[in-house]
């Protein structure tokens, strides 16, 4: 699986399972263009892989677009940037709605859109992977933005795969369950609120951000040339019981 001579934009590539995407596709072969709002993160990216950087808060529609025009066209689209505000549903707030929302759904979408325009310019051809979330599928507590925007982006990619198709761009998503990256890690490191979680997962783990990154790939590769319009749970069998 080379993705050789292929360039790809990943954004919220500064951590978590953005920056092991980033450190995947580049370790097969893949021009990265990182995309990020941490100026350190991608700095050290930059180091470790060698990529092309963007510092960008995609939560400005303005500073996404001209963020996309900087990337330039490229092969693939990874959006994984995203944040959640923990709110109930009686505690929502209109900032934590118009932060979710803006940067998991707004910003995604001004993303692929620019990506598809310029790839369609180019004579069409290419992918996009989305990251939503389990969250999409299931209620949890004090997620109510946070779902909103996963499932939001998963029927606009269903929308995105079908417009797009005719042009030969790929579109899918995928849905991991939680994710030990450095953060999640310290969050369910509790057994009391991890424990309960865990038992509802059938391989009996949480998941790794490499093995995110790695269906990712597959997805964007020619292992996946006749899949599109789909959402892949990384989620150890959590969605099945």
């Amino acid at each position: 699986m080379s993705f050789s001579g292929k360039t790809v934009i990943v954004t919220g590539a500064g951590k978590g399972i953005g920056r092991a995407c980033a450190q995947v596709l580049a370790e097969r072969g893949a021009e990265v263009v990182a995309l990020s709002r941490t100026a350190a993160d991608l700095e050290s990216l930059h180091a470790e892989i060698g990529c092309r950087t963007v510092l960008v808060d995609l939560i400005d529609p303005k500073a996404a677009r001209a963020a996309m025009a900087e990337a330039g066209t490229c092969d693939f689209l990874v959006n994984s940037a995203g944040i959640n505000v923990l709110e109930s549903v009686l505690d929502m707030t209109e900032a934590g709605y118009e932060a979710v929302l803006g940067i998991n759904l707004r910003g995604a979408l001004i993303t692929c859109q620019e990506f598809a325009r310029r790839r369609v310019e180019a004579g069409g051809g290419g992918a996009i992977v989305n990251i939503t979330s389990i969250a999409g599928h299931r209620g949890f507590q004090d997620h109510l933005a946070y779902a909103a925007s996963k499932a939001g982006l998963e029927g606009a990619s269903r929308v995105l795969a079908k417009e797009l198709g005719p042009h030969g761009i790929r579109v899918n998503c995928v849905a991991p369950t939680i994710t030990l990256t450095e953060l999640a890690a310290v969050a369910w490191s509790d057994p009391k609120k991890s424990e309960p979680m865990m038992v509802r997962h059938p391989l009996k783990r949480f998941a790794l951000a490499e093995e995110v990154a790695h269906s990712v790939a597959m997805l964007l590769s020619d292992d996946g040339a006749m899949i599109s319009g789909a959402v892949l749970p990384i989620d150890g069998g959590f969605l099945s019981v």
